[in-house]
């Protein structure tokens, strides 16, 4: 049955925007973007403990066997949040967020190659115009502008970080509760990103009062607020009405940016971001494998 209630509706809406913001709380934090990805992780995380404690004390045991799916996807986390926040120092935020939406065209990809998932035409219809709208922003910037062109091929690497992210979610919600399987990888994601700022000798204290409300406020609205949004609106709206709606985060991105970061695309940017998201609602609508719960970037 259809559901006509408008609070799903609401929340989705949310969700996209609270992801959205994502690329201007990087650009707006005075840190580097692993430092900022590293506090988005930690204080959701932290901020999430006493709900997780609840869930452990009144849900059943986890296996220790399954917990190497949650860690291992968390260092997968760690690798996208630090490609992906790195890249804006180098690209637009449009950019950023579109190339770092391709992750579902990797998803399809890997499960094709390990778990020898079929795959129809229509899929690589998609995934053709996928790359080759990013292909013409990649290929244009590194023309005209190759600084933006390495923070582009930053971005579409993030990509696959958050790719095989889902592949190893997929098999691991098998066993684990969305919840207490989110809240582990955000241990797991923590604690590899503290490694890695430790080996970029990154400073992780003496910032700023603006700084440190950017690093808050990343956690609690792109990190918190989307996650309980995005998986609120997957309890009672269909996955395939969800998922497609999620390339609305790259529209809303470039549409934010333009009054508060004052990035205006130019006309090949608008044409391979056009091509490239019909081609990922087109993976979307036909190839859904990986778990939506837990929102990109």
């Amino acid at each position: 049955m259809k559901n006509t209630k408008p609070l799903p509706y609401v929340a989705l809406g949310i969700g996209i925007l609270s992801l959205s913001l994502s690329a201007m709380f990087v650009r707006w934090a005075n840190a580097p973007g692993t430092v900022t990805g590293f506090y988005r992780l930690f204080l959701s995380t932290l901020i999430l403990t006493p709900f997780f404690v609840v869930r452990q004390q009144s849900g059943s045991p986890i296996p220790n066997r399954v917990l190497i799916f949650p860690i291992v996807a968390g260092i997968f986390t760690a690798g996208d949040f630090s490609l992906w926040n790195s890249s804006l120092a180098f690209t637009t935020a449009a950019n950023a967020t579109l190339l770092g939406n391709t992750a579902p065209l990797w998803v399809a990809i890997g499960a094709w190659l390990i778990f020898r998932e079929k795959l129809n035409r229509v899929f690589w219809l998609g995934l053709i115009l996928a790359l080759t709208g990013a292909v013409l922003i990649m290929g244009s910037d590194f023309i005209l502008h190759p600084r933006l062109g390495i923070g582009d091929l930053m971005a579409s690497t993030a990509a696959i970080f958050y790719a095989s992210y889902m592949l190893s979610t997929q098999r691991g919600r098998q066993h684990i509760d969305p919840f207490r399987y989110t809240w582990l990888v955000g241990i797991s994601a923590s604690v590899a990103i503290l490694i890695i700022n430790l080996v970029l000798r990154n400073r992780l204290t003496g910032y700023d009062p603006r700084t440190w409300l950017v690093f808050f406020g990343t956690a609690i609205v792109s990190q918190t607020v989307g996650y309980i949004s995005i998986s609120y609106a997957l309890g009672h709206l269909p996955a395939h009405v969800v998922s497609p709606t999620m390339i609305g985060q790259p529209i809303m991105t470039t549409l934010l940016a333009i009054p508060l970061l004052g990035e205006i695309p130019n006309l090949i940017q608008i044409l391979g971001g056009l091509i490239a998201l019909s081609g990922i609602y087109i993976v979307n609508q036909f190839h859904t494998r990986s778990d939506p719960n837990i929102p990109n970037a």
